[in-house]
Parts: C-alpha cells; sequence; structure tokens
C-alpha cells in the first residue's frame, strides 16, 4: 500500500467556495483523508504543497490531441508521427495542471490507442475519454478526418462503428464550422433524424454524445435529438437555454479557439479570419447570455485549433471572467462542473475523501486574480506527482 500525506497548501473547496489551510492523506491514489489538522501517518511519504493553492484537478472537455494526421506523399497517414504528437500534448496536459481530458475527434482512431496506452501505464498523461471519428454529412465539417454519413441508417452505423472501436463518447456535426472551406458555422448540416439516430445508439450502450454546433438552426435539431452537451455554440436562444436547463444539456463554449485565431488575423487563411470575425462578438454574447440564464457549463477550449495551444487549458477561464464569470464560477467550470458533464462526479472534481487524488496546484489565488490559474506549480494524477516546479 502506498500512503502519501500532501501537506502545507491551501486547498479549494469548490463546492461551498472557501479555501483553507490544509493538509491531505492519500492511500493508492485514492483520498483517505482532508482537512486543517491532518496527522501524517507514520511512514507515508511527505509532499509539500509550499503553501501553494491546491484545486480539484483541472479538467478540459474538448480537445484534439492528434487534430489532423499528417500524410506523406503516396497519402498515406503517418500514423506514427501523430501518436509522438498527441503524447507530447499529453505531456504538455500535465505540465500546465490538466489531468482529464475529453478527446472530440481524431483521425483513425489514434486517441483511442493513446487513451489505452494511459490505461496500461505505457504513457504518462491526464486521464482520458474519447470519442473516435467525428460523424459528419458528406463534404461537411470535419469530414477530412471524420466519419462521412448520410441518412439516419448510416448516421447509425457510424455510431456504432465508433462504438465498436472503443470511442467513449459519440461526436456528431451538427453545423458548419471556421476550419473547413466552404461551409458556414450557422448552416445547418447533420439532419435532427441523423442526429437522433447516432445519439440513439450512444445512449442504449450508456454512452454519452456531444455534437459540434454552432448556428442556431443545427443546435435546435440536436437538442431535439437529445444531446448531451452542446460545443461552441455560437448562437442560442431563450428557447435553448430554457429546453438545455430542462434536460441537463452542457455548454462547452470553448472561448478560446475563437480568440486565438481573432488575435492572430494575419496567420490565417483569409475564409478563415472571417468566419471567425463575422461570429466572435456573438459567441462573447451568447455565452455571457448561457452563463445567466443557468445553463450549465463546462471548460473545453478546442485545443489543437491554429494558436490554441495543449498547455493553454487554464486560459479559458480568464477568457470566461473577462465575459463575466464570477472566479468561483470559473474554476467549477473546469473542476465540479466539467466531472458532471464526464458521469465522473463520484470520482472526480472534488477535493473529498474516497475521491481520486486529482491535485492542480497554483502559486497564487485564482479567486483573488484569474490569473493565478496561469502559473501551474504541480499537477497531482491518481496520488502521482506528474509534473512539479
Amino acid at each position: 500500500m502506498s500512503v502519501k500525506y500532501f501537506t502545507n497548501g491551501n486547498i479549494m473547496d469548490v463546492v461551498n467556495e472557501k479555501i483553507y489551510k490544509g493538509s491531505i492523506v492519500v492511500e493508492d491514489g485514492i483520498i483517505k483523508e482532508v482537512g486543517e489538522n491532518i496527522a501524517c501517518p507514520e511512514g507515508a511519504e511527505v509532499i509539500d504543497f509550499g503553501g501553494n493553492y491546491v484545486s480539484p484537478g483541472l479538467f478540459n472537455c474538448h480537445v484534439h490531441t492528434v487534430l489532423d494526421v499528417p500524410k506523406a506523399a503516396d497519402g498515406r497517414h503517418k500514423i506514427a508521427t501523430a501518436t509522438i504528437t498527441g503524447i507530447q500534448n499529453c505531456q504538455k496536459y500535465l505540465r500546465s495542471g490538466v489531468t482529464y481530458v475529453r478527446d472530440v475527434g481524431a483521425a483513425d482512431f489514434v486517441d483511442i490507442d493513446l487513451r489505452n496506452a494511459i490505461n496500461a501505464g505505457l504513457v504518462d498523461g491526464p486521464e482520458m475519454v474519447v470519442s473516435g471519428k467525428c460523424i459528419c454529412m458528406t463534404g461537411g465539417h470535419g469530414w477530412t478526418g471524420g466519419r462521412e454519413a448520410d441518412g439516419p441508417d448510416d448516421a447509425r452505423k457510424a455510431a456504432r462503428e465508433m462504438l465498436r472501436a472503443g470511442a467513449d463518447w459519440i461526436k456528431v456535426m451538427a453545423t458548419g464550422g471556421v476550419m473547413t472551406n466552404g461551409v458556414e458555422p450557422g448552416s445547418p448540416q447533420l439532419t435532427e433524424e441523423e442526429l437522433r439516430a447516432a445519439i440513439e445508439e450512444a445512449h442504449k450502450v450508456n454512452a454519452k454524445t456531444c455534437t459540434h454546433a454552432q448556428g442556431m438552426v443545427g443546435i435546435k435539431n440536436a437538442l431535439r435529438a437529445g444531446i448531451d452537451s452542446i460545443e461552441h455554440g455560437f448562437y442560442m436562444d431563450d428557447w435553448c437555454f430554457d429546453w438545455m436547463k430542462e434536460h441537463n444539456t452542457f455548454y462547452v463554449p470553448t472561448l478560446a479557439a475563437m480568440y486565438w485565431i481573432y488575435v492572430n488575423p494575419d496567420k490565417v487563411p483569409d475564409f478563415v479570419i472571417r468566419k471567425v470575425r463575422g461570429a466572435f462578438e456573438a459567441h462573447k454574447a451568447t455565452f455571457k447570455a448561457a452563463y445567466e440564464a443557468g445553463v450549465k457549463i463546462a471548460l473545453g477550449t478546442d485545443a489543437g485549433t491554429p494558436f490554441n495551444e495543449h498547455d493553454m487549458t487554464a486560459y479559458e477561464m480568464v477568457l470566461m471572467v473577462e465575459s463575466g464569470m464570477t472566479n468561483w464560477d470559473a474554476v467549477k467550470t473546469g473542476t465540479v462542473n466539467a466531472a458532471e458533464l464526464c458521469d465522473v462526479s463520484a470520482t472526480n472534481g472534488t477535493i473529498e475523501v474516497g475521491k481520486k487524488a486529482n491535485f492542480t496546484v497554483y502559486g497564487g489565488n485564482p479567486i483573488e486574480d484569474i490569473n493565478a490559474v496561469m502559473d501551474c506549480r504541480m499537477t497531482v494524477v491518481k496520488g502521482k506527482v506528474m509534473f512539479a516546479k
């Protein structure tokens, strides 16, 4: 049995919105004791938090660990190169405090193999759930690495293929997007019937579903079809918010994806910056309106899109606060809220007895200054210090 005593930390209780000086006893990766006056067990390994601020482990619920699998001159995918890139990106997550990711799309199932390698202890990385290939219409957003499907029967088959391959989630494409030439963010793509067929297949085996959905028509199609989370959501109205609250549908806004392109306009193709500029303010306004309406929000960045680095997850919280969210609520999006979205609230998301010892340690107090989340001092996954400085 491995016993560790983490001490001298300012522990963040995200549920009750308080911070206290305390210690944590961990046995075999599980929290056994936590509080202000916890004694060090005999023989325990002592790890000093250094007076820093200890948050539940940070989630990123929308990443592309391997966004595009490069191709060789003969057209074959460079799977080995993509895998190496994925391993490197997992290291970036750990160095920036991320202990859990939800990968929502990778070509050729590289994400599934990477998750399996992490679970087997062959590769260091955050906890990981994956979706395999996104399901899109022929020629639609994501088609270059996705599984094209046309008609409800084909969409149903596509979902079954992803589940057979080992996907934890099913990702469907309800609208066009920014990064695919020839499609528009506001235009619907997979129909409501196609979306429903794929979603039903996932739900039959208790898998959850998410959708790339930027325009309102596609968003409403996905909501009526039973989707579990809306990704991006540039344009939503009160009907959307009311539906999401009634059906416990999450919103993963990925503010960072638009932001990093918006501030680097000279480094992307004209068709990309045109679409970003057309939706940038609407996206921020929708985020603020959804938050004020009480929609559940979880943190995701769309890491892997232009300039949107895999070690910048925490900056999403900064952008959320700048757009009107409180500091505590921003921290919750990447901890307790994200754990609920990913159906791991019983084991993750808070620092409590019985939960996994996943911690993100910041050099400053994020409640006083949200920018403190950019100063990761230590990352702990299942009681193991994966990064420290």
